[in-house]
């Protein structure tokens, strides 16, 4: 077999198999054999260039980012439907069909929340997709649509040009998935999957979108050249029969198994891999969609029906707090149970203590609850007057239930916070940003490796990392001996780190990667900054009052003193580095703006911070040069509109020499 036959061969099965896993959920190749082909195909591409080809499997990885997406304008609009809500409009809606249509029929389907896409195949390749936008003008998101596995990028026996129209979303599985991994990196959750898939979509690195493990379902063919349809059954099926996933749907002659169906999608929502926010109705004979026609907004032969949040009383058995991964501690309603929306609600959130007292919640209320979007449980309203005697106001504790340190308000919002810097709830979070590379730049010590450690009970806090045993290391699953030395060779070579790094890596409230730089090479020594009353600490450049007294509380907790100490007896540096006898840019300030080619962001910051300048974020009347690369923006025009000298990356080259 020649490189060429190969080539196609591997293809096929991989896009075979690819099919089997993603659309119809019915792997036959294991991983392994699936890597291992992929990783051969790529081998060939990579030898054998003119063989590589858009509609490769290998090319589903996501290509190069881009600076903005394109405007794309629909060939056939994407209409979106009218709402009804409630089986009486339904009913309306039939009736205005069927004085046009007296025959008509129907297909119903689950409304899926997600994002609604356009893909256009060329000879059977799949060479653009785009957001729906307005309808008439959406978003090229090509690139990131070529990510999702089952968005097939060629299709077989294809008519010259085909469009189909579907919805991009994220499954209930990655999205808890997405978020779990997110909160252990303190990083805002996604509110629900559907704003998680639209984030991700446009992504302007697909790499990125790649990561995000998004989905699509096919409902529409909106173009197709050479093939006449009678009905949208009929359609859906040639769907199918390409390899898209197609949305699952129901044939109904009447208006009351509509209703029946529509019942049943509500009752059995659950089981989809999608959340949906309706049921679609659509009329399934082509010809009698043209004569019905359209309305200036809504296709006159389609409905969305919106189930009703279901609301329902339940009493409220007990408040618990649970401690997150950033210190966060978040109310929880323990409920008696009560059926919502197909599934049986045992707990809701409560927020906040904001949220709490506004509502005035206390133990033992009977509340009303509903799914907020049909997905999360919350806490309408209390009913006063189902309300027991003897009830009393509820407040979080003082203290963290999972450590017993004090607690505090964000200064900017309504979060109450443990202060503990050796929280067990926080830990796995605490460890991953110590080791993350703006602080000790510990190689290898990702968030997977930092969880099998935790839960191998070998590191209970940041400085049980300078006191792992190489052999326990190599133990662990997926470790082995050399990947267990090479962890305990980055873990050494963090002790000699700056103090900046060391600052930075404590995860102090207010104390960003610039503000711990300046203040190690303000105090020199930790023992000095250690010693600081909040006074001396806001001597320091843009080191305020907020930020000073957390700094002070920080140092002043138990847990952070029995952190320090045995940081230092394991060896790790405490010491600011010598400033170099370079101080060119002493007393200036520089803001780096647009794509540099030369140096990245932190490369720039530290050669201006080597030589005793700062490196600001955002233009000011204190700044003193501004460093442009290729698109800058807003902070370009902002200096030129202040008179702040703007230097082009080889000026700001010439300057380091």
């Amino acid at each position: 077999m020649d490189v060429k036959q190969e080539v196609e061969l591997l293809r096929r099965e991989l896009e075979q198999a690819g099919y089997e896993y993603y659309v119809l959920d019915n792997p036959t190749m294991s991983d392994y054999d699936y890597d291992h082909k992929l990783r051969r195909l790529e081998d060939l591409e990579l030898a054998h260039p003119e063989l590589l080809s858009p509609d490769s499997p290998t090319q589903r990885v996501g290509g190069a980012p881009v600076s903005d997406f394109a405007k794309v304008t629909h060939r056939v609009p994407l209409e979106s439907l009218q709402d009804v809500f409630d089986y009486d409009e339904l009913r309306q809606f039939d009736q205005r069909v069927r004085a046009v249509e007296p025959e008509a029929t129907y297909v119903v389907e689950p409304k899926v929340d997600g994002l609604s896409v356009a893909l256009e195949y060329e000879d059977g390749l799949f060479v653009r997709g785009a957001t729906r936008g307005d309808g008439q003008v959406g978003e090229d998101v090509t690139e990131n649509l070529r990510t999702i596995h089952s968005i097939p990028l060629r299709i077989p026996d294809a008519p010259s040009k085909l469009i189909v129209r579907g919805e991009v979303f994220m499954s209930k599985k990655v999205f808890h998935q997405l978020n779990e991994e997110r909160e252990r990196r303190g990083e805002a959750l996604f509110a629900n999957p559907r704003n998680a898939a639209a984030g991700s979509l446009r992504q302007l690195d697909p790499k990125i979108a790649a990561q995000r493990k998004l989905d699509a379902i096919i409902f529409n063919v909106q173009w197709v050249d050479g093939i006449q349809f009678s009905t949208h059954q009929e359609t859906l099926e040639y769907l199918k029969q390409k390899n898209y996933k197609v949305v699952p749907h129901y044939t109904c002659k009447t208006v009351d198994e509509v209703i029946e169906c529509i019942s049943h999608i509500g009752e059995t929502r659950e089981d989809f891999l999608f959340d949906i926010d309706g049921a679609v109705v659509k009329v399934n004979d082509l010809a009698h969609r043209t004569q019905l026609g359209s309305t200036a907004k809504f296709p006159r032969w389609a409905a969305a029906y919106k189930y009703p949040p279901e609301e329902k009383p339940t009493q409220l058995l007990d408040i618990v707090v649970q401690v997150g991964r950033t210190g966060v501690l978040t109310p929880k309603a323990i409920l008696a149970p009560v059926r919502l929306a197909g599934t049986t609600v045992t707990n809701a959130t409560l927020h906040n203590q904001d949220f709490i007292s506004e509502k005035d919640i206390r133990i033992g209320d009977t509340v009303l609850v509903r799914k907020a979007g049909e997905i999360i449980p919350e806490v309408l309203s209390v009913l006063i007057d189902k309300r027991p005697e003897g009830t009393q106001p509820y407040h979080l504790p003082d203290t963290c239930p999972e450590c017993g340190q004090p607690v505090c308000r964000d200064e900017d919002g309504a979060h109450i916070r443990c202060t503990g810097a050796e929280c067990p709830a926080q830990l796995l979070r605490n460890l991953a940003h110590f080791a993350s590379r703006d602080a000790m730049d510990i190689e290898g010590l990702g968030i997977a490796v930092v969880e099998l450690l935790v839960n191998a009970g070998l590191v209970k806090s940041a400085a049980d990392l300078y006191y792992l045993e190489p052999q326990s290391v190599a133990a662990l699953e997926r470790m082995g001996k050399k990947s267990a030395e090479n962890l305990m060779e980055a873990v050494e070579r963090s002790k000699e780190n700056d103090l900046g790094r060391l600052l930075y890596a404590f995860g102090i409230r207010q104390v960003g990667q610039k503000a711990a730089k300046t203040i190690a090479r303000h105090f020199g020594s930790l023992q000095a900054l250690q010693e600081a009353s909040a006074e001396d600490l806001m001597c320091v450049d843009d080191i305020g009052t907020v930020t000073a007294q957390s700094i002070r509380s920080w140092f002043d907790s138990p847990q952070s003193q029995h952190l320090i100490r045995r940081l230092m007896e394991a060896g790790v540096n405490m010491t600011a580095a010598q400033q170099g006898s370079d101080r060119r840019f002493e007393g200036m300030t520089f803001v780096l703006t647009g794509a540099l080619e030369r140096f990245t962001r932190d490369e720039a910051s530290a050669l201006i911070e080597e030589r005793g300048g700062k490196a600001a974020g955002s233009v000011s009347k204190k700044t003193t040069y501004v460093v442009a690369g290729e698109s800058a923006g807003s902070k370009l025009k902002k200096a030129n509109e202040l008179g702040i000298p703007v230097l082009t990356e080889d000026e700001f080259a010439q300057m380091l020499e």
